[in-house]
């Protein structure tokens, strides 16, 4: 019994952590490097996922200098279970259930940009969309399913859930418009998100976020609107 009521405070006291809140026309700033500077995001859905597609906007002049993570969505099952990297000299990596494609860019532009993967299950497609333009499909984990209760991180890249930080793969710069569905996204889907139309999200929804921030990050207004 009085384990149960142990565990039940502590799943309040977390729940309580994260704030709830609409976050449009706001980003999540990052101005230094860090191992200890990110932002935690809790999911409105918690089922294991056969698809899905997640599209933010980001901001930083790191593409010259080093990697960089964007998107960090580790479970137990994997560390990786979706990942956004941003790897100098080879371009934007996507990875599902800890295996990953590399889409080729020589670096990103130092203005915002929008950013969209996605990825099905039945075909092992992954897309991925740049400022709305699409870029080669590419094929990986087919057959596979994401994990649930995940841990989905901004600024950092997880080596361990919720953890396993390194300095040097931080984010400086701005992050926000972060949007997750559980299914694929059209191209004109994709263009009415990028042309800033609101598509009910249904596993994250930058509009009724939950979030908690934790180091250096700061809430302040977008620059890309």
């Amino acid at each position: 019994m009085e384990k149960l009521l142990w565990c039940f405070l502590v799943t309040i006291s977390f729940s309580q952590a994260f704030v709830h809140e609409d976050m449009s026309k706001q980003a999540f700033v990052f101005p230094e490097e860090s191992d200890t500077s990110y932002v935690s995001l809790e999911a409105e859905s918690k089922k294991l996922l056969d698809a899905f597609t997640v599209c933010l906007y980001f901001y930083t002049d790191l593409s010259t200098i080093r990697d960089f993570s964007i998107f960090s969505y580790t479970t137990t099952k994997s560390t990786n279970d979706i990942l956004l990297f941003w790897t100098k000299g080879e371009g934007y990596n996507f990875a599902v259930g800890g295996s990953e494609v590399f889409f080729r860019v020589s670096e990103i532009p130092e203005a915002p940009t929008h950013i969209c993967g996605s990825w099905e299950s039945a075909t092992g497609i992954v897309e991925l969309w740049i400022n709305g333009k699409p870029m080669v499909r590419k094929s990986l984990q087919k057959g596979y399913t994401v994990g649930t209760n995940a841990s989905i991180i901004l600024g950092q890249e997880q080596d361990s859930y919720g953890g396993g930080f390194d300095w040097r793969q931080s984010l400086v710069g701005g992050i926000g418009n972060v949007n997750m569905w559980d299914f694929v996204l059209s191209r004109e889907q994709i263009n009415t998100v990028y042309f800033g139309r609101t598509l009910s999200p249904n596993v994250l929804n930058w509009q009724a976020l939950r979030y908690e921030k934790h180091g250096s990050v700061f809430v302040k207004p977008e620059l890309w609107s």
